[in-house]
């Protein structure tokens, strides 16, 4: 899509966060005509250097034909829709919301029908990966709500993925399928930090399980940049322990709803509970676990192996 064809639409952009701010520059870097809101208006302000306006308040995007969302919980959501001061609140109202935060099944359907009260149409569309992987266009969306109003957004939608946007149908399926992502998420990453941590006692470094590991048929995207952390104990944040055990629960609910027997998916919420337990939580990354697990395992503290290895982004 052209830079020309690409300005047919004006975009508003809320949220400039870890996951927010790689996607807003994207759009930026590409010509959109965007318009961005933080609460923190200082961490949105270098995306001006690629063209985009930072404005002072929610309501100043409420005359945008595209607002895109991207902020923590349903409340977040509500709040900068809704709110006081939220996008509507000044009386103008845009044409399409496209919501990329996780969230649940249930709040994504009362946003949608509050938004259609108010004459504008709604997109579920969370994302698989982080902040790294959005600036390596290794990012992927998952896109549910009305065929025509897809077919709209996707060139947008395609320019922040890299990956591909998959469109699953209408209402709420994306964030169905955004929770049993990242419920894999949790299960995957526990089970892959009590293998790590068995070979190490074996005699064998992190660095070289996880390397064939990466390199077998077992590899991923997730486990080959999640690799250098675990080799050199960095846990910068990506994602919290909190917003996983979020995350868990909301599968967990499904679960029970839809009579769908977990058994792997609630040990796994059990152990991210007992390692937040141990003081592994706040403002920094899930991927902590390796810890507990470790001293659960009679290794008190782990050490950093010091070794230079790629996170294959």
């Amino acid at each position: 899509m052209s830079s020309k064809d690409l300005s047919k639409y004006s975009i508003g952009w809320v949220g400039i966060g870890r996951m927010g701010y790689p996607m807003a520059e994207r759009l930026a870097k590409a010509g959109c005509d965007l318009e961005v809101w933080n609460r923190t208006k200082s961490k949105a302000e270098p995306l001006s250097e690629y063209g985009a306006k930072i404005v002072d308040n929610l309501s100043d995007l409420g005359n945008r034909d595209i607002v895109f969302s991207m902020v923590s919980t349903s409340a977040d959501v509500k709040e900068v829709l809704f709110g006081e001061s939220g996008v509507l609140s000044g009386g103008a109202t845009p044409k399409i919301f496209v919501e990329c935060s996780s969230i649940s099944v249930e709040a994504s359907a009362e946003i949608r029908q509050e938004l259609e009260a108010r004459g504008a149409e709604y997109i579920a569309s969370p994302v698989s990966g982080n902040g790294k992987c959005v600036k390596a266009g290794k990012l992927a969306l998952v896109t549910s709500g009305p065929a025509d109003l897809f077919e709209t957004i996707r060139p947008y939608q395609e320019i922040i993925a890299g990956l591909g946007v998959t469109y699953v149908g209408e209402g709420e399926l994306a964030r169905t399928i955004k929770i049993c992502h990242n419920v894999f998420l949790g299960v995957v990453t526990q089970s892959l930090a009590e293998l790590t941590i068995l070979a190490q006692k074996a005699g064998v470094p992190r660095h070289a399980f996880l390397e064939f590991m990466n390199n077998s048929v077992m590899g991923s995207i997730f486990s080959k940049y999640k690799t250098p952390g675990w080799v050199n104990q960095d846990y910068t944040t990506t994602f919290t322990p909190e917003l996983l055990r979020k995350d868990m629960d909301l599968g967990l609910g499904l679960a029970r709803e839809y009579e769908v027997p977990m058994p792997v998916a609630n040990m796994t919420r059990d152990v991210i509970q007992q390692s937040m337990g141990q003081g592994n939580r706040g403002d920094i990354d899930f991927s902590i676990v390796l810890d507990y697990v470790a001293k659960c395992s009679g290794i008190e503290k782990l050490e950093s192996e010091n070794r230079d290895v790629d996170n294959g982004l």
